[in-house]
């Protein structure tokens, strides 16, 4: 796992990576790029080819969004924080929150993801509304795609018999609102191993 937020870091590493295999072997690595902010377009399809995982945090977008622009251009601003580019691609997402750069709270970053709204109101219809996913995508990044990341899909990840019973319970049914309320769910229940640990 290494950090890439430019497109030229994100190249090297996807080098290197790729070198790795070339002289090693193809085997279940799972080699991820954390941040994976800023991309070349011929870079995405990398990604799925190569098995590199974009270890991304949503809500950096909505953050860096009423800014970005200014630094690195329109043109290049388009394959930054790529969601929906790197999964129609093929590639595997992983999402988190980058606390404490970020907060914590996850139903931000699924927010973020899905609608793209900047922190300062300028885009209601999202940041380069292009690179927006479903919350059924969102969701899967921050569970499946994050356990995957870590070899624990085997463990965690999904609500299924013989993993482990960590899951939240949560103030509104978060497929079927307005994605705008995402950022206002809340968590009512934690539990986990099967035990309640906090509760509203």
């Amino acid at each position: 796992m290494i950090h890439a937020t430019g497109d030229r870091a994100n190249d090297i590493i996807l080098s290197i990576y790729e070198q790795v295999e070339n002289e090693s072997g193809n085997r279940d690595r799972r080699f991820r790029i954390e941040h994976a902010q800023h991309l070349r377009a011929q870079d995405i399809p990398r990604f799925a080819r190569d098995r590199v995982i974009a270890s991304m945090q949503p809500y950096d977008a909505i953050d860096d969004g009423r800014w970005a622009e200014k630094r690195i251009g329109h043109e290049r601003a388009q394959t930054t924080y790529a969601f929906r580019s790197l999964l129609d691609a093929g590639a595997a997402l992983a999402f988190g929150t980058d606390w404490t750069v970020a907060p914590l709270d996850p139903m931000l970053s699924i927010y973020a993801a899905v609608t793209r709204r900047t922190l300062d109101g300028k885009h209601p219809g999202g940041w380069i509304p292009e690179q927006k996913i479903s919350v059924e995508e969102a969701v899967r990044a921050y569970t499946l795609g994050s356990a995957f990341a870590e070899f624990q899909e085997k463990e965690k990840g999904t609500i299924t018999s013989g993993k482990l019973a960590d899951l939240v319970i949560l103030s509104r049914d978060i497929f079927k609102i307005d994605p705008k309320e995402i950022e206002k769910t809340k968590v009512v229940m934690t539990i986990m191993d099967g035990r309640v640990v906090y509760e509203r």
